[in-house]
């Protein structure tokens, strides 16, 4: 497997559980078991992590950019109290219908990510950790790495089949904390 110089998450459904109805406040927030520790371990190889994700809820009206803060604050803290650190967070506020260059499966977050990263990473070595096959999309897109985890909501089977029609070598974990052992396994930084 890849030997990543950065690490991009999707947060819902990969660090912390999803909802069909959305997180719409800091108590809805419960992160995967593991998760923390696992950005703990990138942190501590080394390897910068960045998030990347659709946030639908602000475009849509059902949360304000205050609760999102919130929101946003209460991972920020967990990661943080666990030895984790996150060099930048892209967040899309924008609803499916608002046709943005950001929402993923388009790649705009991956590249605000990679911008303010060390600029001599190269996209051929960095890892996408998503849920979906927009974060596969987005991530060939972008010409970095997906790799699927199975924490999100949806059937896993038939995202990992939808995924294979996209990169058929595509890896696979079970969550984020498999996934970066994985990683780590195969990295020596």
């Amino acid at each position: 497997m890849l030997h990543p110089k950065a690490v991009l998450l999707d947060r819902d459904g990969v660090i912390n559980f999803d909802s069909l109805d959305y997180i719409l406040t800091p108590q809805q927030w419960k992160p995967v078991p593991g998760s923390l520790e696992a950005i703990a371990k990138l942190t501590s190889a080394g390897i910068p992590v960045a998030i990347v994700s659709n946030q639908s809820a602000l475009g849509r009206g059902m949360l304000d950019q205050e609760t999102f803060q919130a929101i946003h604050a209460k991972m920020m803290l967990a990661i943080e109290d666990a030895g984790g650190a996150i060099a930048h967070a892209a967040y899309c506020p924008h609803a499916p219908e608002d046709k943005c260059a950001c929402r993923k499966p388009k790649p705009g977050l991956i590249d605000e990510a990679l911008a303010h990263l060390d600029p001599a990473v190269q996209t051929d070595t960095v890892v996408l950790i998503g849920d979906s096959v927009r974060d596969v999309q987005a991530a060939l897109s972008a010409g970095v790495t997906p790799i699927l985890v199975q924490t999100g909501h949806g059937n896993a089977t038939a995202i990992l089949e939808e995924s294979r029609q996209l990169m058929p070598d595509i890896h696979h974990f079970s969550n984020l904390a498999a996934a970066v052992n994985s990683l780590l396994e195969n990295t020596s930084c």
